[in-house]
């Protein structure tokens, strides 16, 4: 979604022109199709699999740690955000500070780099409010 904004943007912007919008869309519908592609592979969810971009968008990260343990940490972070997150945990500071706690937790059990600790959590933490703002909207 933010790529596709980020395209509109530069067109709006006139930073592109149409025919390079055009090819940005064809290069990002190639690019989603890749990424189910590997999320089914993977056997991960949506859910699951957005956590995994989270968390594997780092080199340092994807150097130390294995796919399997990166997937592994997707599927436990999907799995404890759920359990964790209330109907108003976007609003409620309290919950969003207890969830936030509990994905620092699961990046150190899993031995995250520390060094990108802090932006991992807080794109998970982006991830799962998206996730939250998506489920709420299907109701």
């Amino acid at each position: 979604m933010e790529m596709l904004e980020n395209s509109i943007k530069k067109y709006h912007n006139k930073i592109l022109t149409a025919a390079e919008v055009i090819d940005e869309l064809i290069n990002l519908s190639k690019e989603i199709v890749n990424m189910d592609t590997e999320a089914e592979s993977m056997g991960l969810s949506d859910f699951e699999y957005a956590f995994y971009t989270a968390v594997a968008d780092n080199e340092s990260a994807r150097q130390l740690m294995q796919q399997d343990m990166l997937r592994e940490l997707a599927v436990k972070l999907t799995e404890r955000v759920k359990q964790n997150a209330s109907i108003d945990w976007t609003i409620k500071e309290s919950v969003r500070a207890k969830l936030k706690v509990i994905i620092k937790r699961t990046l150190r059990q899993y031995g995250y780099p520390p060094d990108m600790q802090k932006l991992a959590t807080d794109t998970v933490l982006h991830q799962a409010e998206m996730i939250a703002t998506e489920l709420t909207n299907d109701k």
